[in-house]
């Protein structure tokens, strides 16, 4: 790209805050060049110069490039050919100004971003999530990324880190989207882990070099979160938090909304279920998210096999006379009989083969469930007496 062009996308993620609806749609309009001249000599709308009146005299462009080179971060815009132009289309197009698009985007890591977001699912949820919602964000993870699908998330404590992980965990695809400068590590404790995205996936942000994160850039950060990804699933979520906030910006850009269910007693799961009330597609596993997310017919979910049984195989006359056994003591044919409802004949061709296939023992003309068996939990709990 010329630099130019790269000056130009530098000067537009600095001179206005973001979500920027005008500017936005200058640019969209005219290219990112001719908006920052225009921007320079206040030849824009009144909405425009609203956004950019505070920080138009702002000339950093050069020292932001230079910054970047420096921290590995390069600087993509609309025109480049690693923009993702249909994620990042449904933002412009919904008419919702918080969700208005980027202007540019800084991007450290190896990856192309439009390459990256062709198969890409955001995994947002709580940062004081419990251990059971670290279980599911990281398996969740694991799976969509050995699939070969890209792990969005915001490199938050909780949910964000767990599902980062479990993509990196089998060298899959996944994206970070911060709230601040794409070479600043934040939080300071996933340090580390932004290292191993940027290592091998992207770290992505709007904001210039330095950009130190705020309470609202992290709700403005959600819905780059929503919009590079096919599909938002909420593992764990208080009724107000961002992943929340996520979730309602998926929705209003068109994109499927899944929720992870939880006990209804953890105040965690309290927003993924009030998601699923309002129609969220509740999902306990990878198949489940594919089967929402890909194309239609490609990912059927099949139901996880059953535990199966030494007694399933069994007949009636066979289950009603194994039920009929206790778990404690043994028992003559005519007792079982008895309990059984079955007549003597039946049962003892019915115990002929429960001992054939291992579930029963014969002594002194007594029968009994084998110890296995029992703490198997085989076994009736009724009795007629001994």
């Amino acid at each position: 790209m010329n630099d130019e062009l790269l000056r130009a996308w530098a000067r537009l993620s600095r001179v206005a805050e973001p979500p920027a609806p005008g500017l936005a749609a200058l640019v969209a309009e005219v290219g990112a060049v001719r908006a920052v001249d225009r921007v320079r000599r206040g030849e824009v709308s009144e909405r425009v110069a609203a956004e950019t009146s505070a920080r138009r005299g702002v000339e950093r462009a050069d020292a932001d490039l230079a910054a970047a080179s420096v921290a590995g971060v390069r600087i993509i815009g609309p025109e480049h050919p690693d923009w993702p132009h249909e994620p990042l289309a449904a933002l412009a197009a919904c008419g919702v100004a918080e969700l208005a698009p980027p202007v540019a985007l800084w991007v450290r890591g190896p990856g192309r971003l439009a390459a990256r977001c062709e198969r890409a699912v955001g995994v947002v949820g709580s940062r004081a999530a419990t251990g059971y919602g670290l279980h599911v964000a990281a398996e969740l993870g694991a799976g969509l990324a050995d699939r070969g699908h890209t792990v969005v998330s915001g490199a938050a404590i909780g949910i964000d880190g767990a599902a980062h992980r479990g993509a990196l965990g089998v060298e899959g695809p996944t994206v970070a989207v911060l709230a601040c400068g794409a070479d600043r590590a934040y939080p300071l404790a996933h340090q580390a882990l932004l290292a191993r995205i940027t290592a091998t996936g992207l770290v992505v942000s709007e904001y210039p070099p330095g950009s130190v994160p705020a309470r609202h850039r992290f709700l403005v950060r959600n819905r780059l979160i929503a919009g590079l990804s096919a599909g938002t699933v909420v593992v764990e979520a208080g009724l107000r938090s961002g992943a929340t906030r996520t979730a309602s910006d998926a929705a209003t850009l068109g994109r499927p909304v899944l929720a992870v269910p939880g006990p209804v007693t953890s105040a965690m799961s309290a927003g993924s279920h009030r998601l699923v009330r309002e129609g969220a597609v509740l999902v306990t596993r990878t198949e489940e998210v594919l089967e929402e997310l890909g194309p239609i017919g490609a990912h059927l979910a099949t139901d996880p096999p059953a535990v199966r049984r030494a007694t399933d195989a069994l007949d009636t006359v066979g289950r009603l006379v194994h039920d009929a056994l206790p778990a404690r003591g043994a028992r003559e044919i005519g007792w079982l009989a008895k309990e059984a409802g079955v007549p003597v004949g039946a049962v003892r061709v019915a115990l002929v083969d429960l001992e054939r296939r291992g579930l029963v023992d014969h002594h002194a003309g007594r029968w009994q469930l084998r110890p296995e068996e029992v703490r198997a939990g085989g076994g009736g709990t009724r009795g007629w007496g001994a």
